[in-house]
């Protein structure tokens, strides 16, 4: 702070130097006559009056950030018509007057009020003027001057950015422009050196430097090694004054990395793997893996691996996986312990992409050894073949050998093999094998007929592991043998006319036969011996697998024989022949003379009238539709029955009601209430029906309302019957109803008032007052007629 005071008093006197020198020059150069003035003469005698300058002045100048305890004199404004008699009064006006600027109205002189600073504003327009203290006229007219703010070093540089990035490749030559970076200072660049700037490094040496001027970082250093040290941390400095001592100074952080480049070939961290694989790995299983290390990174660290050399480079392969950059082996094949034991490769890893600036540094590749040793697995046993076709003959006798199959233990145990037929195909147990051999033979007879192929399963397992088993599919072949005579095609069924010429074709036959082509056609026709002079016909062999069978006579009739039978010998062409004797039907039929079958039946010519077929046909179709007729008339007249009662149309209908419930004898007294039967309703001859409701009254006939003390039901319901068989207003059907029965055998005889409601006999039922407690209510209730007359 005593530095900073001293030197704004060296400033301040610099500036009164320079304020005294510019007033001198200033009185000497501007000089204006007062108004009193002084003659002189002219070349003609004339009196010349030479005005002088009434006001002294010059560009003002003050030193910014003056902070000294008094106002600091700007400078004094002074007019030569001022006697000094205080008459004069000094005005001030203008930017910044009477709030920056002041002036002594006497004296004229101008002080600055506050601190002042050149980076807000550079200079202040003003305006001096004097008047007549009294009257406040003006002497001289207004004038302008400039109080320009002085500029000292009072702003340190500032960079753009407080922090840098930047990147430069590695290996880089020395001086390689990395990044350049720019500070401004807002002092005056124009007056003196205080926004002169000079960059220098602080930090990073003696990897980078930067220009003094520019700011331009560059390299320092030969060969940089990403892989050694990656990130740098630079921090740059601007000085101002011209990096002379005492300038300010200001300073930024530049972080430089250093970027990759393929500097760096593959290598492996060891010279030999060893790897490990089962012989029952199947191809395209993982056998292991090799990793060669590239400190490079991105596409400069790719490494592509292959298989160069090694007695296993038909077995194995490699592949790249270039997530991990590892080298995968693979199995291509499958392996055999006891075949080979071990393999050896030779893999290779190269860099995919190559850098021709820095093709000396390499090879970019490496190569290792991979020593590969197969691992013995329990194996399941091994047929000889994927397959096996037999055949044998049909009709073979049973035992007979089929064909034999074969399978071993590939481990080097070697154990024994048991041998089986997989019964699911071989569900009718045609064959057999052998557990210990594997000899297949048959158990029944076989038919090529039938069946032509037999698919089968054959399984192999290991004795002592019953959960190693191998299965071979085993396919056997019927051969056929001559054991099916041919036949005819189809069943034949010819006719010849009656007008039939000789040797006339009148139906040609064809033969099949089960058995193979071998032991089929050519097929041959002929007559048996005993009829081969056949008088009626003859037969032909077309040696087409065909026969013609043709008329040897002329002249036929219905009404002598109507039907021939002729048999046809067909022999096959197997070794031996079989043969076998076909009849053909052929039917004596009456023809036009064109050939055309009319007739073959002989019931025309005994027939009196000439009716065709067609005609008897449609007659006994018609009877039989009349009878038909009459019977369903006769069935539907016997089932008519005429209903007791004509009601609408809407209610005549069946209503059967079924019951099913058999009772329990005479001593149930809970399946039947016979109260029920005997309706109090009924006393007045009148029951009404849930059915439908009767049109008119109905009184029941005298004599058919059973004994009023009667417990016979059967009584009871066959008189109900007949009340409702003779009553006009019941519906035309019968509506059985079930109802509950006491039985029989009640010491204390019948509760029910049925009876007793239906009749107008007296009844005593004075006994109940016998009965104890528990009846005084009914004895109440029943009590004498006498009793009730008298109450009533």
């Amino acid at each position: 702070m005593k530095e900073d005071n001293c030197l704004h008093a060296a400033l301040i006197c610099l500036g009164m130097l320079y304020y005294s020198h510019a007033v001198t020059t200033e009185k000497l150069n501007h000089t204006r006559p007062s108004l009193h003035g002084h003659h002189e003469k002219g070349k003609e005698g004339q009196v010349l009056h030479r005005s002088k300058r009434g006001w002294v002045w010059n560009q003002f100048f003050v030193i910014e950030e003056y902070t000294g305890p008094d106002p600091v004199l700007v400078g004094r404004l002074h007019s030569d018509i001022d006697s000094g008699d205080g008459n004069i009064k000094y005005i001030l006006s203008g930017e910044g007057a009477g709030i920056i600027f002041v002036i002594d109205d006497k004296s004229g002189n101008i002080h600055a009020t506050k601190t002042l600073d050149r980076e807000e504003r550079a200079q202040y327009t003003l305006t001096a003027q004097a008047v007549d203290r009294n009257t406040n006229r003006p002497l001289e007219p207004p004038s302008e001057f400039i109080v320009k703010v002085q500029d000292i070093n009072d702003n340190p540089p500032e960079f753009l950015h407080e922090n840098y990035h930047a990147n430069v490749p590695e290996r880089s030559n020395v001086g390689t422009s990395v990044i350049q970076v720019t500070a401004s200072d807002a002092d005056d660049p124009t007056y003196g050196n205080s926004a002169k700037l000079v960059y220098s490094i602080l930090e990073g040496q003696p990897y980078f430097s930067v220009e003094a001027q520019t700011g331009i970082i560059r390299t320092a250093l030969p060969n940089m090694d990403r892989e050694a040290k990656e990130e740098y941390h630079v921090v740059i400095q601007a000085k101002d004054m011209g990096g002379h001592m005492g300038g300010l100074s200001g300073t930024t952080k530049v972080t430089i990395t250093l970027t990759d480049v393929n500097d760096n070939p593959p290598k492996f961290p060891q010279s030999v793997y060893q790897m490990s694989v089962s012989e029952a790995a199947v191809p395209g299983e993982e056998v292991g893996r090799v990793k060669a290390k590239d400190p490079d990174i991105g596409e400069n660290g790719l490494v592509a691996y292959s298989i160069i050399d090694g007695d296993g480079m038909d077995v194995f392969e490699i592949t790249t996986d270039y997530e991990t950059q590892e080298g995968v082996v693979k199995l291509k094949k499958l392996l055999d312990f006891e075949t080979k034991k071990s393999y050896s490769l030779k893999v290779e890893a190269a860099n995919v992409h190559i850098d021709p600036k820095f093709i000396s540094n390499g090879p970019f590749k490496d190569t290792v050894t991979v020593k590969i040793a197969v691992e013995d697995a329990d194996e399941p046993p091994v047929f000889l073949k994927p397959s096996y076709i037999f055949e044998v003959q049909e009709n073979a006798a049973s035992g007979t050998v089929v064909g034999k199959v074969h399978a071993k233990d590939p481990d080097a145990a070697n154990s024994a093999i048991r041998y089986s037929i997989d019964r699911h195909t071989d569900l009718e147990r045609f064959f057999m094998i052998n557990a210990e051999d594997g000899n297949i033979k048959t158990i029944k007879a076989l038919d090529r007929e039938e069946i032509a192929w037999h698919n089968i399963s054959v399984f192999a397992v290991e004795v002592h592991k019953q959960h190693q088993e191998a299965k071979v599919p085993v396919a056997i072949k019927v051969i056929d043998v001559n054991d099916n005579a041919p036949k005819f095609a189809a069943a034949y069924e010819a006719f010849v006319c009656e007008n039939a010429r000789s040797n006339q074709q009148f139906i040609t036959v064809s033969a099949d036969d089960k058995d193979d082509s071998a032991n089929g056609p050519r097929f041959i026709f002929s007559l048996p011996p005993e009829i081969i002079h056949n008088p009626n016909f003859t037969l032909r062999d077309n040696r087409d697998n065909t026969a013609s069978v043709l008329v040897r006579r002329e002249g036929f009739s219905r009404q002598k024989q109507d039907l021939y039978l002729l048999p046809i010998v067909i022999s096959d062409g197997g070794l031996p022949p079989m043969s076998s004797t076909n009849t053909l039907t052929i039917r004596v039929c009456g023809c036009d003379s064109n050939g055309s079958m009319l007739s073959c039946n002989a019931e025309p010519y005994i027939l009196n009238a000439g009716l065709s077929t067609g005609a008897l046909i449609a007659i006994l179709a018609c009877i039989v539709i009349l009878l038909v007729i009459v019977v369903l008339f006769v069935t539907l007249k016997r089932q008519k029955k005429e209903p007791l009662i004509v009601f609408e149309e809407e209610d005549v209908r069946e209503n059967i009601i079924t019951y099913d419930d058999e009772g329990g004898g005479e001593e149930d007294t809970e399946a039947f209430d016979i109260a029920t039967l005997q309706n109090p309703d009924g006393i007045n001859g009148f029951i009404p029906r849930k059915d439908i409701k009767p049109e008119y009254q109905y009184m029941p006939r005298p004599g058919l309302r059973p004994a009023p003390n009667s417990v016979d039901v059967d009584d009871f319901i066959n008189t109900r019957i007949q009340e409702a068989d003779n009553d006009p207003t019941a519906p035309p059907y019968d509506s059985i109803q079930i109802y509950g029965y006491e039985g029989r055998g009640s010491v204390a005889g019948s509760l029910s008032s049925l009876e007793s409601a239906t009749t107008d006999s007296d009844l005593d039922y004075d006994y109940l007052q016998n009965w104890g407690p528990r009846f005084k209510k009914l004895a109440d209730l029943y009590g004498s007629k006498d009793t009730f007359d008298d109450d009533s």
